[in-house]
């Protein structure tokens, strides 16, 4: 089998819900499909792992200054869509991907990107 990444982008413009200004009735809602999905992925040995990230506000970029490190405030790149959050599935093909991809965006309303792992290195299983 092989490892997908399935990021799940978020925009703020868009109408999609935001966790941090939903009501509790929309995010009960919305973590009862979350937990669901994942329950199915999990239950057809899909689901490797997954989780949601912090606003973009929260990041730092670390790179190279001269000789030393340098780290700055924000997201490497100012875009509107951010990555709110990822899984990583085991799928036999990326058809079947695909439509674990669709079963996300049914589940949160999100738009999702579909990339295959290239291994390199010690993969998790």
């Amino acid at each position: 089998m092989s490892q997908y990444l399935l990021s799940v982008y978020g925009h703020r413009e868009s109408g999609e819900v935001d966790a941090t200004a939903a009501k509790p009735a929309e995010m009960q809602a919305y973590m009862g499909r979350v937990a669901a999905l994942e329950s199915e992925m999990d239950a057809s040995g899909a689901f490797v792992f997954g989780g949601r990230l912090h606003g973009a506000d929260a990041s730092t970029v670390v790179h190279k200054g001269g000789d030393d490190l340098v780290m700055t405030d924000g997201p490497f790149v100012e875009a509107k869509e951010h990555i709110a959050g990822f899984y990583i599935i085991e799928a036999d093909g990326l058809d079947a991907a695909l439509a674990w991809a669709g079963k996300v965006v049914d589940a949160i309303g999100h738009a999702i990107e579909v990339r295959p792992f290239a291994a390199t290195g010690h993969v998790p299983t």
